[in-house]
């Protein structure tokens, strides 16, 4: 089993350390071959564009596909977000690869506020993400796609953003990283027949 995580700066790992990042959490707990494709400011446009080099070269069984924030924070369309993540979906499918779907988190408005004062819309932004979850939970179900909801992760029981789980409002701290590799190696172990070898 060899797994892609191609993506922006989530799955990159902006300001945590290399062994700190959810992909490198994955590959400790799993003991499986993990390649981190994840690219600071990168786009679901720029995911689709460099698929071929990044995911398909490097012929795994699995790929996470995570993107979009950064097409919302550009004021980027939902339907050319979705419809690019349809195309990389595709491509897994039609290459023999399994795709799974990460949705992205949602911002923490406070934290932003502070660190990223140059854009004062997140919170529009954050309700496209949240119209961007919705979208992909039914994309996934209709089409029996796997998916893992990083979302909800970072949310409480009344829907506020656990501001705490966040560096700087966009990404994620170590423990934020930790949480989100939980559910991944979960995912693969009861669904994918992984042996969780920690």
């Amino acid at each position: 089993m060899k797994l892609v995580c191609l993506g922006d700066s989530l799955t990159y790992g902006y300001k945590v350390k290399l062994s700190e990042t959810w992909p490198s959490l994955v590959k400790q707990k799993l003991n499986i071959e993990v390649v981190n494709k994840g690219i600071n400011g990168d786009t679901t446009g720029g995911m689709l564009g460099r698929y071929s080099f990044d995911v398909m070269s490097e012929s795994p069984s699995h790929v996470i596909i995570m993107g979009g924030g950064n097409d919302l924070i550009w004021g980027v369309p939902l339907s050319v977000v979705e419809a690019n993540l349809v195309a990389m979906v595709q491509q897994a499918l039609h290459n023999q690869i399994v795709p799974i779907i990460a949705i992205p988190i949602p911002f923490s408005v406070i934290k932003t506020k502070k660190y990223w004062p140059y854009v004062s819309n997140f919170d529009v932004i954050n309700q496209n993400i949240k119209e961007y979850r919705e979208w992909i939970l039914t994309f996934t179900k209709n089409f029996s796609v796997h998916v893992l909801d990083f979302y909800e992760l970072f949310i409480d029981y009344q829907c506020n953003v656990r501001h705490d789980l966040y560096s700087d409002g966009i990404h994620p701290t170590a423990n934020g990283n930790k949480i989100m590799s939980d559910i991944v190696v979960q995912k693969f172990i009861m669904e994918f027949g992984i042996l969780n070898n920690i």
